[in-house]
């Protein structure tokens, strides 16, 4: 089976492709705009199934459509509700809400499967497109944690946190009062669900919060380390590849 990913967040594109790999699927290809998406589908075969991000960085990725006659069949991914509702008028296979659950795309895949001999060519009510435009979205992020201490449930509120970190594979939120509290998600998980003005994922371990940096230090192989203002357990370093999206982060 032939399968691509259309998604503007790297990160939630390389997790949606491990969570297929898991099903034994292997989305090779993925695209990151409606331009790069555009310039593919007019150059390449096209595939049996399409993961489609409907909200990307240059526009709605229902401008493909409107474009390009695309055979594939799609699965709608979107953080947004009324997003999903308009997907659903479409000759679409399923939408999957984000951050994306492995059973709800279990069940997609599925449902794909069962009806892929009968797939025709998406079509697309753009005055409905337009109508959702009028009053634009605002997205939602995490507000607080509610974690666990002893018998009782404490809640944190997303400011107060300095960053979020993996060690020995629990996920842990750091405030700035100095305490850590084990969280019941992955760092995986938390893509979609805190706000990117402010938290920012410097490495595969950690999330910084914009507002806890006291220091940035240039490190060794092109690397940053960031002194956060009580976080003090290990060095929070910058990987490599992320130390340009860093620097724009930081603007």
């Amino acid at each position: 089976m032939n399968v691509i990913i259309i998604e503007d967040e790297k990160p939630s594109a390389r997790r949606l492709q491990r969570m297929l790999t898991t099903l034994g699927l292997d989305a090779e290809n993925m695209l990151h705009s409606v331009e790069e998406s555009l310039e593919w589908f007019q150059n390449n075969e096209h595939p049996d199934l399409i993961f489609l991000d409907i909200q990307l960085s240059d526009g709605l990725s229902f401008e493909i459509f409107e474009a390009i006659d695309i055979n594939s069949a799609v699965i709608f991914t979107t953080a947004y509700d009324e997003y999903a509702l308009q997907a659903f008028k479409l000759n679409s296979i399923d939408y999957l809400l984000k951050p994306i659950d492995e059973e709800d795309l279990r069940k997609a895949v599925e449902k794909y499967k069962e009806r892929a001999p009968q797939h025709k060519p998406v079509t697309l009510d753009f005055n409905d497109i337009k109508k959702l435009l009028v009053n634009p979205i605002e997205r939602e992020y995490k507000k607080r944690f509610s974690v666990k201490v002893g018998q009782h449930l404490k809640l944190i509120n997303i400011e107060d946190v300095e960053c979020i970190y993996s060690e020995n594979k629990g996920t842990y939120a750091h405030t700035n009062e100095g305490r850590n509290y084990l969280l019941d998600m992955t760092l995986d998980q938390l893509e979609d669900e805190l706000e990117p003005d402010v938290f920012f994922r410097v490495s595969r371990k950690f999330y910084v919060n914009i507002n806890a940096i006291k220091d940035i230090i240039s490190y060794t192989n092109s690397r940053l380390q960031i002194k956060l203002h009580r976080y003090n357990e290990q060095e929070v370093i910058v990987a490599r590849e992320r130390v340009k999206d860093f620097k724009n982060w930081l603007e």
